[in-house]
Formats: C-alpha cells, sequence, structure tokens
C-alpha cells in the first residue's frame, strides 16, 4: 500500500477513504512501457522476462556486453570460505525451505569462477561500474558488505537539478527522469537509468499511461547484475547502519532507495542482499522486462522491493523480512486483465514466485497490482499477509485494480502485530492483524488453490472503496465486484493439523457490491459445511456469502460491518493507531470455541457506548460524518 490513510469518512452506506503518499519526496507521473520488444538494441530488450545468463558466462569476451567486476580486498578469502561452508554445512536461501547445499563439483566450479572475477577486478564500489555499463553489460559483484561511501556523500537535493522538478500526479516537485538521470544518487545509494533522456519536453500528466512519452533511446538496457557468491546474502548492499544486521527498519538509512533500476529494460539482479532503505530496497520503474532472482529485501522503511509501472516482470527464490509497509509490491501494474486494451489478449504481467515474506507488516502490498500473479510462496508470520487495492488512483495508473490471481501459496499464521512499542518494525501502513489475504476495492481477483491457517483475525477479507474515496470523484461504484475464492483449504496445516483461522472469508457486504462468489473451500473439518464465515452461506446460491458466481449477488447487511470500519477510519484521521476505537492495531485471540461467532459479533458493537461518542469527537468539525452509525446501541 503506497500511501497511508490521512482522511476516512462515513457518508451515506458508504466508507470513504482517501489516500495520499507516504513517500519523502514527490514522484513523478508513471507511465507502462511499450510492451514490444527495443530492437534498436541487440538481443533486443524487453518483451518478455529476461533469462539470467550464467555466472561462469561473465568470464566469455565472446559474447555481447562487458563484464566489471566489483570487489573489496578480502573478497576471494570470503568467496571461498562461504563456498566451502555451503559445501559442508548448506545454506538458508528460504527458511521454510530444506537447506540448500553445493555439490563437491559446484564448488570447484564456483572457486575457480570466483578466482578468475578476483584478477579481473577494477571496483571497488558498484555505482562507477553501474555508470560505466553499456547495453548488454554485466556487473558482477563480489562477497562483501557495500555501503558506497562516495554515492552517501552525494546531497539528497541538490541545486543543479532543481529545474528538473515538475509537475504531475501528486502536485508540483515531482522528480522528472531527468532529475533522476542527472542527479542518479540524490535518492539512491544505486542508480542504473537505462535510457537516455528525451529531446523534448515532458508533457503534462496524460489519461492514457500506454507508452512513456519523450523516450530517449537504450544505453543501459540488458544489463546483468549479480553477486558471485555461493548465497544472496555474500553479497550485502547497506543503505543505512551496517552494525545492525537486521532491525529496526531503516536504520540509520542516508538514502531512500538503495537500487534503483529506471527505464532499464531487460535487467536482472540477482543473488545480492539488500537492507535498511529510508523507502525501498530494490525499486524498479517503467521497466519492460526484469528478473529479480536469489534476492533477500531486509528492513526498508517502506517497501523491500517495489516494482511499479513495469510489464514483463517476475520476482522469484528471495526472502523479504522486517519492511515496514510491504516486503514485496508490484504497484501501479499494466492493465492487461480485464481493462486491457481493445484487440488485445489478457495475460499476466508480473509474477512473484518461490518467495519467502515474513515478519513485515504487510507481506504483499498490490495498489493498482493489476493482472499479476503471486504462486507458490510462503506468507507468514507479517500483520497481514497480502493486500492488493484501488485505495489511491493520483499517481497510481490502471485504476481500478484488476485482475490479480493468487494461487498456491501457503499463508499462515499472520499474527505480527507491528503495531506494538516494541516492534522492531515500524509500520508504514495501517492493516489489520492477524489476516491472511485484504482485498480493498478490487475487481476480477482469484483467490484460489491456497492453503490459509493459523491466521487469527480472518483468513480474507473483501471490502469495497467508492470511487470518490480513490481520488476519481465518478458516480460510479467501480468496485469491489467478480471475485472469486474457491478450492481453499481453510484452518488445516500440511500433514493434516487443524489450525484454524479465526474466520476463514469476511465480506463487508457493501450495498454497490457484485457478482463476488465462495465455493468449493474446505474448513478446518476437511468439508465446505465447516467454513466459518460472515456473513455465513446463505439458503440460495445468492444469498449470504453466495457461491453463484453468474448471477447478481449483492450486499446486504453492510450496517453491521461499518462500525468497524468506521473505528479504524476515525483511528487514523486522528494519526494514531488507536486500538480502543480501531481493532485491527490489537493482537487477536488465537482461535478456540466460539472464535467464529465472537468475531461476528463482537464488531458490531465496536462503535457502540464509549466509542461512538469518542469516535464522534474526533470527528467533529471535518468533512467526515457519524450519522450513519447514531442510531448503533451497546
Amino acid at each position: 500500500m503506497r500511501r497511508v490513510l490521512v482522511v476516512l469518512g462515513l457518508a451515506g452506506s458508504g466508507l470513504l477513504a482517501i489516500y495520499g503518499t507516504a513517500v519523502a519526496h514527490v514522484e513523478r507521473t508513471a507511465y507502462w512501457p511499450d510492451p514490444r520488444p527495443d530492437a534498436s538494441v541487440h538481443p533486443a530488450a524487453g518483451g518478455k522476462v529476461p533469462k539470467a545468463r550464467s555466472l561462469a558466462s561473465a568470464l566469455n569476451g565472446r559474447l555481447p556486453g562487458r563484464t566489471r567486476v566489483v570487489c573489496h580486498k578480502d573478497s576471494l578469502s570470503l568467496a571461498k570460505a562461504s563456498i566451502q561452508d555451503a559445501r559442508k554445512h548448506g545454506y538458508v536461501m528460504r527458511p521454510s525451505q530444506p537447506k540448500l547445499h553445493l555439490s563437491k563439483g559446484k564448488a570447484r566450479r564456483l572457486t575457480r569462477i570466483n578466482r578468475a572475477l578476483f584478477k579481473r577486478c577494477k571496483f571497488h564500489e558498484i555505482q562507477p561500474a553501474l555508470t560505466a555499463s553499456r547495453n548488454n553489460d554485466r556487473v558482477v559483484v563480489m562477497p562483501g558488505l557495500y555501503t558506497e561511501p562516495e554515492s552517501r556523500k552525494k546531497p539528497s537535493d541538490p541545486p543543479k537539478c532543481a529545474p528538473f522538478k515538475e509537475n504531475g500526479d501528486h502536485g508540483s516537485g515531482g522528480l522528472s527522469y531527468k532529475y533522476q538521470w542527472t542527479c542518479p544518487n540524490a535518492q539512491s545509494l544505486l542508480a542504473l537509468m537505462g535510457r537516455l533522456p528525451g529531446k523534448g519536453q515532458d508533457p503534462p500528466p496524460l489519461d492514457n499511461r500506454h507508452g512513456i512519452p519523450n523516450l530517449g533511446p537504450c544505453i543501459r538496457c540488458n544489463v546483468q547484475v549479480e553477486g558471485s557468491g555461493a548465497k544472496p546474502d555474500d553479497v550485502i548492499v547497506d543503505t543505512g547502519d551496517p552494525t545492525h544486521p537486521r532491525g529496526p527498519n531503516g536504520i540509520g538509512s542516508k538514502k531512500d532507495v538503495g537500487i534503483r533500476a529506471d527505464r532499464a529494460d531487460g535487467f536482472v539482479l540477482r543473488n545480492m542482499e539488500f537492507r535498511h532503505a529510508h523507502e525501498h530496497d530494490v525499486y524498479v520503474m517503467e521497466t519492460d522486462g526484469y528478473l529479480l532472482d536469489r534476492m533477500k529485501f531486509y528492513y526498508a522503511g517502506q517497501y523491500g522491493q517495489l516494482t511499479f509501472a513495469n510489464d514483463h516482470g517476475l520476482t522469484k527464490n528471495c526472502e523479504a523480512i522486517g519492511n515496514g509497509d510491504s516486503g514485496v509490491y508490484p504497484g501501479g501494474a499494466v492493465d492487461t486483465g480485464e481493462q486491457r486494451l481493445p484487440g488485445t489478449r489478457p495475460r499476466q504481467n508480473q509474477a512473484i514466485t518461490e518467495c519467502d515474506v515474513h515478519h513485515n507488516t504487510l507481506g504483499y502490498s498490490g495498489t493498482m497490482g493489476n493482472a499479476t500473479h503471486v504462486y507458490n510462496n510462503d506468507f507468514y508470520d507479517n500483520s497481514t499477509a497480502i493486500a492488493t487495492d484501488s485505495f489511491y488512483a493520483g499517481g497510481h495508473p490502471g485504476y481500478p485494480q484488476d485482475s490479480a490471481v493468487f494461487e498456491n501459496n501457503r499463508i499462515y499464521s499472520n499474527n505480527f502485530n507491528s503495531y506494538t512499542p516494541d516492534s522492531d518494525v515500524a509500520p508504514d501502513v495501517p492493516v489489520p492483524v492477524g489476516t491472511g489475504i485484504l482485498i480493498a476495492g478490487g475487481n476480477n481477483d482469484k483467490v484460489r488453490g491456497n492453503r490459509m491457517w493459523d491466521n487469527w483475525r480472518r483468513g480474507t477479507m473483501l471490502i469495497a472503496v467508492p470511487d470518490a474515496v480513490s481520488d476519481k470523484f465518478d458516480s460510479a461504484e467501480s468496485t469491489s465486484h467478480r471475485n472469486q475464492y474457491y478450492d481453499n483449504v481453510m484452518g488445516i496445516a500440511p500433514g493434516g493439523k487443524k489450525k484454524p483461522n479465526g474466520l476463514d472469508f469476511w465480506w463487508d457486504q457493501h450495498p454497490s457490491n457484485k457478482d463476488n462468489c465462495w465455493y468449493h473451500n474446505i474448513g478446518v473439518d476437511g468439508t465446505e459445511s465447516s467454513i466459518t464465515s460472515d456473513p455465513a452461506r446463505g439458503p440460495t446460491p445468492t444469498t449470504g456469502l453466495p457461491s453463484d458466481c453468474h448471477n447478481v449477488s449483492t450486499g446486504e447487511t453492510y450496517a453491521a460491518k461499518g462500525p468497524e470500519l468506521a473505528g479504524c477510519a476515525a483511528s487514523i484521521e486522528n494519526n494514531e493507531y488507536n486500538t480502543t476505537l480501531c481493532p485491527w492495531f490489537v493482537t487477536p485471540p488465537p482461535p478456540g470455541p466460539g472464535s467464529a461467532a465472537a468475531a461476528r459479533g463482537t464488531q458490531a458493537g465496536l462503535i457502540a457506548g464509549q466509542n461512538l461518542p469518542k469516535m464522534c469527537d474526533l470527528l467533529a468539525g471535518s468533512v467526515l460524518s457519524c450519522a450513519p452509525f447514531r442510531g448503533i446501541r451497546p
């Protein structure tokens, strides 16, 4: 969720929310890249997810591109020690998975490659190697801790780049591409700027976000940046205080971003660890074709991985831990789902797979995360595992969010409370602790074939986001419609142990909702009838929690859910995580007998009695209204 909730209102029957950006600077207007390959580069850049080139091929001078090697004096000895340890004891790529081991032959080959790379090393910081790179080049970083002293010295807002600020979706002061090109280390510890700035003038924000206006030619496309160690944490890039290998998140950070790849079509980043950025550890923007593989994203102030306004992207084999907003975030994704351009076929434009995402405020965030594919991951020990939403249209192309697919994930024990004073993760987003999947204003999303257990509040939540909430101010109610939840296993851990969720499915039943459905899911007893939900399954397929996706199934009892959303609205508007008004920031008790009924019953009375007057006091003089809830009684 690329923002914090700054205004929430209650008007009529709907929850109205307006989100503002949480970033410390103003972003430029973002556009989606041309999905066709750029044939001016050979091999062509973009048009598909790039394939990683082998580490050994970095030593082959007959292949396209040059290799630049970055090292410290002790890099070779560190490489040898790590390889030997991985051979003897194995190493952890993902905590949920078994250790990986190097065979004797692979260990020998990797040692030989590192020895040859060390002889070719001419760089001792990464940024100069990136700056010197051109199309098809390689930057190989040997084992060590990289803090990039020269980049750290660069001013955060240099006067020479002030003329390149622009008016964008967020107002004045946006940092244009030319700003980033001219002052690449103002925000970012490392920056790979893939294209020359266009020769023309950038236009004011355009309604049509397909195609980047004033686009210059590729000069750093198809660039691969990789660590040469046995495992990702052999090469560590620390934007903050390197004496704290873990949290608090963003500690001592000197730059907003760890590494920024901007308009860098065909970008590959692999086998490295980034940590402690003030905002985002890894940031890929307006890029067609990227691969993030064997990566670790640790303890950023906001996002471990942020990929924004991209196409043909893949993040795999990763671990994201300790991030204040989310571990992974494919946001503002191109419309290739139900809002795709006429005459084009639907497709998933970005994917996240085989990742462990844990101990974050939010595991996965997807504001306008359109047509993304999230599969075969483990989400655990977050406050909320997954959220995709349409809360803020300003600056996020692709409103409303649609067509994401979440399948075959293991989503469990998401009860970490980042809102407690002793948390090592400072939260940067309000989410309900104890929740698996939250869809807030999404359309045509599919939640299928997942296994969810031990989430103490709810397995899934579906809430509407009326258009006025999202900075659209249209009369239509564009969300949440046509979402499907099916073939999920709820409350049963692998091996068959019963580990119930507080409630399996929860829907706010906003009266504008249409055609959402829940079917073929099984609960803690291995049957459909053991599913716990609010609303409960109705007497017909189109009532209660509807199972029929093809007939209109509308929300009916939103007023019973409104108090919970109202209390959280008031709390967040008052810039506090108020546990009296809002239950989201309190760790729910472990599920037990009657817990599902309690989860349904307690929310309706949340704002009653002492909470309702307090909420109305907070709302006094604001644009918000308590009127819909004045009739609520304890």
